[in-house]
């Protein structure tokens, strides 16, 4: 039951944060893994995409309507889902640190991971599915502070604000390199 309220409330954020945009004249829609009809769409990949091509912004609510996954989960389950280019995540740190900064100040804010970085540290970014899910997918993550004005125009321009987390010069070669096999092996 309480798994419920916590989905709920990514709702009224949503609702909230596209109540803001369109404010400001941004065209949003909020798409909600379970339906609520009086307030938002019933997440559908093609519906997502169709009005991402209109130039209108999706907010996904309820994460994945599922309580054993984390909003962080579904986060990186819906940029796989519509093909997004970064992941986003606001918080209310500056980034991802060597240690918690609200503990330790003498934390070094990091600027940018691997993804091997994230998950053989056991840094405390996103839970390991939702990592694993940005890799496997090669979606990059930039972890920045919501509180801090500008951030987010930044975040989504691609300016450098926060951390990003992505792959290495080295993974990505292996990756195409690991790409360049699964296609000779599919062509024979």
């Amino acid at each position: 039951m309480f798994p419920k309220f916590s989905m709920l409330a990514t709702v009224m954020n949503a609702i909230f944060l596209q109540a803001t945009m369109e404010s400001i004249g941004i065209p949003t829609r909020v798409q909600t893994a379970f339906r609520m009809s009086e307030v938002a769409e019933p997440y559908i990949r093609r519906r997502a995409v169709r009005h991402l091509e209109k130039g209108r912004v999706v907010i996904f609510a309820a994460g994945t309507g599922n309580p054993f996954f984390t909003t962080d989960t579904a986060a990186a389950l819906r940029c796989a889902e519509i093909n997004a280019e970064v992941v986003l995540k606001a918080t209310n740190v500056d980034g991802v640190y060597d240690a918690d900064p609200k503990h330790n100040p003498n934390a070094s804010l990091l600027e940018t991971l691997s993804y091997h970085e994230v998950t053989s540290r056991d840094l405390s970014v996103m839970d390991m599915t939702a990592i694993t899910l940005c890799q496997e997918n090669n979606i990059p993550v930039v972890v920045f502070n919501l509180q801090k004005p500008g951030n987010i125009a930044k975040a989504i321009v691609g300016e450098k604000v926060g951390t990003f987390i992505g792959c290495t010069r080295n993974e990505e070669q292996n990756r195409n390199a690991l790409s360049q096999e699964r296609r000779l092996v599919n062509e024979v």
